[in-house]
């Protein structure tokens, strides 16, 4: 029997996902929307950061991730939409919300700005572990998603992708789904060779995704 490629990551044991659930205990903070390089805070933790597309579900992730239920809404007010927004976490860990990318209606100079900015972000922070790519359970891979996870690839950073919005699809189409992005995914080496679904409505795979930051070294 073969083994399929880029498989639903396995369930933590029990000391990890207690780590995890230890990691978010406390309340986490924003710190501060970044618009050039020289914003950054220190590099003194380590950091993970979030990316996906506008309504991939990437700020009820983060929600339910911290256990805050409007920490992302409040650092995506007008103004920092296209912000690198940190957030402090512990002493030892700071969760980075990488806006929407794909910005269709706005001016070319915006965008290019705003690239250029992410691909510094990735390239120059030495203390970034992972980047987590949230795809959407409903719609799989799409164009846009594609070139954020080539330019994840040239910065040679570790993409993991999560699927949201789980609870939204039929457990056939899910199926389909996770499919098309596995066949996506063989084209990016720098993608984690593993996957995790969840559904921040139905609290899935959150305990699990806290226990996978919490085992990042």
């Amino acid at each position: 029997m073969s083994t399929l490629p880029f498989p639903e990551a396995p369930e933590p044991d029990a000391a990890l996902l207690e780590k995890g659930r230890m990691l978010f205990a406390s309340e986490t903070e924003f710190l501060k929307g970044v618009v050039a390089m020289d914003g950054l805070p220190p590099a003194d933790r380590l950091e993970v950061c979030f990316a996906g597309r506008s309504n991939v579900g990437k700020s009820s992730l983060i929600n339910a991730v911290t256990g805050r239920k409007a920490l992302a809404r409040t650092s995506n007010t007008p103004g920092r939409t296209q912000e690198i927004n940190y957030f402090t976490v512990s002493p030892e860990l700071f969760l980075v919300d990488v806006p929407g990318y794909g910005y269709a209606n706005a001016p070319v100079a915006v965008v290019q700005k705003w690239q250029r900015l992410l691909k510094n972000y990735l390239q120059g922070r030495v203390t970034l572990r992972r980047a987590f790519v949230l795809i959407d359970a409903r719609h799989g891979v799409k164009p846009v998603d594609d070139e954020i996870m080539s330019l994840l690839d040239s910065a040679a950073v570790t993409f993991q992708v999560i699927l949201t919005k789980a609870d939204k699809v039929k457990e056939v189409d899910r199926t389909k789904v996770l499919t098309q992005v596995r066949g996506a995914l063989t084209k990016h080496p720098a993608a984690y060779p593993e996957l995790l679904v969840t559904s921040s409505e139905k609290g899935w795979g959150i305990a699990h995704l806290r226990a996978l930051i919490a085992g990042l070294e």
